[in-house]
């Protein structure tokens, strides 16, 4: 019954209008910083781009884009996922509904190559693309390939971005999920552009993938020493 119950459609709408509320509290009470300064500056030439970011750390990122770029957000079609939808929503944020899996059934089951497609169109119509590096369900923040592809195919810059607070709770999850908490102090840490070029052979797209996930990692361990924590 409960499981029943928490399928409904306004359940989960009120679920992400909470969250979206919630997580704009987050933002408003705690002092924010940018880094590197004038960082969203230096992008606008290269826009649009494609937001990396980790599972469970992504809950603050659309707070780390400047109001003026159009943006999408790949989002699962779980119920989790439908949340996480409904509160991107609410920012302003176009959504693509699908994700990445490790093998071609669970692409096709979680509507990976749909989605893939639909990224590339809308990176060419100027939207900015932001979606997790890493595959659900683990393991965590090891980056898959499908947003490496995506970089190839489309010929735009990923972007590692990582948002931390002073003050979260840490839990226990496949994604070392973190609940940012209000009243404290905010980073938000950019990597540098990672390009891809499209004549890339299929075999050396593991030294690109790398450097996705060698650049989520110092954003995020940069994210967290810029509030005074240490990242895990």
């Amino acid at each position: 019954m409960i499981k029943r119950l928490g399928r409904q459609p306004w359940v989960l709408a009120t679920i992400g209008s909470l969250l979206a509320g919630y997580l704009k509290l987050v933002y408003y009470t705690n002092r924010f910083v940018v880094e590197p300064e004038g960082v969203h500056e230096q992008t606008e030439q290269d826009l649009p781009v494609i937001v990396a970011m980790w599972h469970g750390q992504h809950f603050m990122v659309p707070f780390a884009k400047p109001k003026h770029w159009p943006a999408k957000v790949m989002i699962s079609r779980s119920a989790d996922g439908e949340v996480n939808a409904i509160a991107a929503s609410k920012f302003g944020l176009g959504l693509i509904r699908a994700s990445g899996g490790r093998n071609a059934r669970q692409i096709k089951k979680r509507g990976g190559m749909k989605g893939f497609i639909e990224a590339l169109r809308a990176l060419k119509d100027g939207y900015s693309i932001a979606m997790t590096a890493d595959v659900p369900k683990g393991p965590s923040r090891q980056s898959g390939v499908g947003i490496v592809q995506l970089a190839k195919h489309s010929g735009r810059p990923i972007l590692p971005v990582a948002v931390a607070t002073s003050r979260s709770i840490e839990l226990n999850s496949w994604d070392k999920a973190s609940v940012n908490l209000p009243f404290g102090r905010g980073s938000i840490a950019v990597g540098d552009l990672i390009w891809v070029p499209g004549d890339t052979e299929e075999d050396a797209l593991e030294t690109y993938r790398l450097q996705v996930e060698e650049g989520l990692n110092v954003a995020t361990r940069r994210a967290y020493e810029l509030v005074g924590r240490s990242d895990g």
